[in-house]
């Protein structure tokens, strides 16, 4: 059996909610970002107590299915931009239906109406965190980091940077203050 978590988005997260399982007596077979596969499916008691701890650290359980495609969009695309070590070189709508199996012009117009914005503008906006993270580290030189999340040019970064943020890169590296935001609430 599947459960799925809303707000579950990186490694830490994955570990909170594994130690609220073992709490309950739940024993969970594989975590992944934003779903969780247990052993023997939960007593009613057992997802009322899951309920409770989950929403207290700012979790929740999702139950209906089009909350959990949603879910699943945002963490393909959260693993995709934040924790995937290869260079960001696919096409956003093959790589969610390849994972999903569900037509993009569904799952599309799915979270848009329930998010409020696209899906590309999502994946934006976590790349755009994702060059916030990399220019405050300094290890990569900004042509390192077009490349790496598969922007054309440096140019075209430097564009999108600062639509988004009102901010070119370079000034934004030069701040002593930086204002990332948690991926979590993108």
């Amino acid at each position: 059996m599947k459960l799925y978590i809303k707000h579950m988005v990186c490694n830490r997260c994955k570990m909170v909610v594994n130690i609220e399982l073992e709490k309950l007596g739940i024993h969970s077979l594989v975590t992944d970002l934003g779903e969780i596969q247990v052993a023997q499916p939960p007593t009613k008691e057992q997802m009322a107590q899951l309920n409770t701890a989950l929403k207290k650290l700012g979790f929740e359980l999702i139950d209906n299915k089009k909350s959990r495609i949603i879910e699943q969009i945002k963490s393909l695309i959260i693993t995709l931009v934040h924790y995937s070590e290869d260079t960001i070189s696919t096409n956003l709508s093959d790589y969610i239906t390849t994972n999903l199996h569900y037509d993009y012009s569904y799952l599309s117009n799915l979270f848009s109406g329930v998010e409020g914005t696209t899906i590309e503008k999502y994946f934006i906006a976590q790349k755009i965190e994702k060059v916030k993270e990399l220019l405050v580290y300094d290890e990569l030189n900004l042509s390192e980091i077009a490349n790496q999340l598969g922007y054309s040019s440096v140019a075209y970064l430097s564009a999108q940077f600062k639509k988004v943020t009102g901010l070119t890169p370079t000034f934004y590296k030069s701040l002593k203050e930086h204002k990332r935001k948690n991926i979590d609430n993108l």
